[in-house]
């Protein structure tokens, strides 16, 4: 029985495709992320949908937290990826910096970071990231 879909229609990142054939599969595990950008684009999905267990799964070991709480207040609106740097299909390593529109307590916001991301054992893992600005 494979797991329900959280819902139907355009994923959450913003992509253009339907959640089930973009962000959903890797939710699923029923696919991995090819690229850095996939795999950052699968975890905003993923704090769209509050899914601690995926943003862990992800999350390299050399900095993984133990938990993870995500705040159901928050209400992420809108992904704008502002940069790649390497992270495709044959690379071990990537960035990415990107602009996530959010809103808390009636307040819009907009988280800015830089994340990089390592390929290890052809599985992309977040790393780390520098914020550059969240208000």
């Amino acid at each position: 029985m494979s797991k329900p879909e959280p819902f139907a229609g355009n994923c959450p990142c913003l992509s253009g495709e339907q959640y089930a054939e973009c962000c959903g599969r890797f939710h699923a595990g029923t696919a991995e992320a090819a690229t850095a950008e996939q795999l950052m684009r699968s975890r905003y999905s993923a704090f769209v949908l509050l899914d601690a267990g995926y943003l862990l799964k992800t999350w390299h070991p050399d900095t993984r937290p133990a938990e993870l709480e995500l705040d159901p207040g928050l209400e992420w609106r809108r992904l704008d990826i502002v940069s790649t740097n390497r992270g495709g299909p044959l690379d071990t390593q990537g960035t990415v910096e990107f602009k996530a529109h959010f809103r808390q307590d009636g307040e819009r916001g907009v988280h800015h970071e830089t994340s990089r991301f390592l390929r290890v054992d052809r599985r992309w893992y977040y790393l780390d990231a520098l914020v550059l600005h969240q208000a």
